[in-house]
């Protein structure tokens, strides 16, 4: 993928953002807080559960006031999403096609890019509040685990860097086949519109083989997480059981675990959602 079309991308973006700020201020302030309970949910859960354990009834019930405050926080997040970028798409979308207008391109191909230009605005509906609590999350819940279980922690950092390593290699072959597709899909109309039937069997037939690909590669991601989160687990049961810990502890330490784990596979689809960006902003610039 060349500089230019990344350079594109952040211009459409930093465009979107710029022109959106107070709205945006706004969701993503309460996607920061949203993480922020979370990440301190297990902590409040390790103390529910020993509290329970020794029938302290008040100190274990603080737990669901935790539960109520991210779950109403999430909401008012949720509410304010779809206000705020159903009229960012409904702004973008002229600009658009008036500017492909102007470069001579058909209806076919402008069709197609509006279309793809939604893909900016998912990013900061989407994939930029899932990147956020994926990064806050995999960085905090590593964060807690070198805390609370020392070597938890370590091996997750091992296992962060080994994909940081991969990631580079993963993203431009990503790039390459989001560029195949995109290229179908701005053909598609025309496509349609001579109906030979010979031809939409090829057009669909090649679409679905990119498509293919693309999940194959998602489901070797998958299953190469699942590995790495299948030795962490490993280290810490031994760890847990060598050391004989308390039942709060070892709810925290697994929940956090968890979190590490969920966020990380949530990492390879954020990849391919940006590289499907980059392609677009070679397509498509907004600013």
């Amino acid at each position: 993928m060349t500089m230019n079309s990344t350079n594109n991308v952040w211009s459409s973006l930093w465009h979107i953002a710029k022109t959106n700020k107070p709205a945006l201020s706004l969701t993503f302030l309460l996607v920061a807080l949203e993480n922020v309970l979370l990440l301190t949910y297990p902590l409040f859960g390790s103390f529910a559960v020993n509290a329970i354990v020794v029938g302290n009834l008040w100190q274990a019930l603080s737990y669901a006031v935790v539960v109520l405050l991210i779950w109403l926080v999430g909401s008012s997040r949720r509410a304010v999403d779809t206000r705020t970028f159903a009229r960012i798409y409904a702004n973008l979308a002229v600009p658009v096609i008036v500017s492909q207008r102007e470069q001579g391109l058909d209806t076919s191909a402008i069709s197609a890019r509006v279309a793809l230009s939604r893909q900016f605005v998912n990013f900061f509906e989407l994939h930029l509040p899932v990147l956020m609590t994926a990064g806050f999350s995999v960085m905090g819940s590593v964060a807690m685990l070198l805390l609370i279980e020392f070597w938890s922690g370590v091996v997750a950092c091992v296992i962060l860097a080994v994909f940081m390593v991969i990631m580079p290699t993963y993203t431009k072959v990503n790039g390459g086949i989001y560029a195949k597709l995109n290229n179908r899909l701005e053909k598609e109309v025309s496509v349609i519109e001579r109906g030979r039937f010979d031809e939409l069997i090829r057009h669909y037939d090649l679409l679905a083989k990119i498509r293919i690909r693309l999940s194959n590669r998602e489901a070797l991601s998958y299953l190469m997480v699942g590995v790495a989160m299948a030795i962490l687990f490993a280290v810490s049961i031994i760890q847990l059981t060598t050391k004989r810990a308390e039942a709060g502890h070892i709810y925290a330490v697994i929940t956090y675990l968890w979190t590490f784990a969920m966020c990380l596979d949530d990492m390879p689809r954020l990849i391919e959602e940006f590289s499907n960006l980059k392609d677009i902003g070679k397509r498509v610039s907004l600013s």
